[in-house]
């Protein structure tokens, strides 16, 4: 062979290689698809202000005033009003279950007070457990109602609207008041952790046995695909409650999240949720020919998790296209768990409505796994 550089053979590798990246059509579309994915989602669905946050009012106070507030609030970017709550014990169950960002309470003899001059107060509860999610919307509410109540404070009232206001805005944010990140990306590092290890883990199972040639001594062996499914994910669901375990204490004692709420709720969340990614690894190991394939696959589904679900980007900030999509993630309802039970104290009753979507996820993506290695049986 020749030691002098040969431009027929170097075109030769290349068509090679062009030949071999289309023989490997998923690589291929990994290529391709996973910058078209990061373009769109950062492109569209990603937003680092978010408006019309779900509000709910308590009107206590049916004066002109009170009214304009309301009306004002609708007109805003930054709130949408979806409900309205009838005693303070709905306001708080609504802002603890995480059905609205915003509860605003205008209470009784507010109008009359206003006409006194005595300055009342408005009080406005933020769930300030993302504080990327209420930062702009907490700045702007003074100057919302401000901004409604001025036409009304005219002619004799004029004396009512001094510069700073004739409203005290009073802004309770719970669970967070100090508006530490710490208690928002902690928390929500759980379920990311468990979300890239636990889908990697199992998707690397069943084509591992493929590649090391032993996948014809599982075949051989009476077992069901169920029982080979639960054996291969029965060990990884121990090693993801120890990941938490970790987790969680060096969140505690290195910066100082509380655990507000029961740690067996939590527990129970974390099993169903591992469970849930273990299937989706499953299903990915039944898809791919090799390795390279099972990590590319748990990278394109790691990817929207990552950036759909509220751990980096405030949830409600995204349009409504991107938050249908993340409500089918996994991770999204599971960071409303360990973040509802960690810092609201939410319990079983709390969590069951982002409980159960997780279980239909586990359901459906089972039946999917067990049939795919059926077919790989055959």
């Amino acid at each position: 062979m020749s030691r002098r550089f040969s431009l027929s053979r170097l075109l030769a590798m290349i068509i090679k290689e062009f030949i071999q990246m289309k023989r490997d059509r998923l690589t291929f579309a990994m290529m391709v698809g996973i910058p078209v994915l990061q373009l769109l989602l950062f492109g569209y669905a990603i937003n680092s202000d978010p408006k019309h946050l779900p509000t709910a009012v308590l009107a206590q106070d049916n004066s002109p005033f009170s009214r304009a507030i309301i009306a004002g609030l609708q007109t805003s970017d930054y709130f949408r009003l979806t409900r309205t709550a009838a005693t303070v014990t709905e306001v708080e169950d609504l802002v603890a279950r995480g059905r609205v960002q915003f509860a605003v309470e205008i209470p009784a003899g507010f109008g009359r007070d206003l006409l006194r001059g005595d300055h009342p107060a408005l009080l406005v509860i933020a769930d300030a457990t993302d504080p990327a999610a209420t930062g702009n919307a907490v700045g702007a509410l003074q100057r919302i109602v401000d901004s409604a109540l001025t036409p009304l404070l005219d002619g004799p009232l004029t004396a009512l609207a001094p510069v700073s206001g004739p409203v005290e805005v009073r802004i309770h944010r719970r669970y967070n008041p100090e508006g530490l990140t710490q208690y928002n990306i902690v928390p929500g590092l759980v379920g990311t952790i468990l979300t890239m290890t636990m889908i990697i883990m199992t998707a690397l199972a069943v084509t591992r046995e493929r590649e090391r040639g032993t996948m014809e001594n599982l075949l051989a062996m009476p077992v069901r695909p169920l029982e080979v499914m639960l054996g291969k994910l029965a060990p990884f669901i121990l090693v993801g409650a120890a990941q938490v375990m970790v987790i969680a204490a060096a969140a505690r004692l290195l910066f100082g999240v509380p655990m507000v709420g029961n740690p067996a709720v939590l527990a129970l969340g974390m099993v169903v949720f591992i469970s849930a990614n273990l299937t989706m690894g499953f299903l990915f190991s039944t898809l791919a020919r090799n390795q390279l394939q099972a990590m590319q696959m748990s990278f394109f589904f790691f990817l929207p998790s990552i950036l759909m679900s509220g751990f980096m980007f405030p949830f409600r900030g995204m349009p409504d296209w991107a938050q249908a999509i993340g409500e089918v993630l996994p991770l999204t309802h599971f960071l409303r768990i360990v973040r509802g039970v960690m810092l609201k104290g939410n319990g079983l009753p709390e969590i069951w409505p982002e409980l159960w979507p997780l279980l239909l996820f586990l359901l459906a993506v089972s039946a999917l796994a067990i049939r795919r290695y059926r077919q790989t049986l055959d």
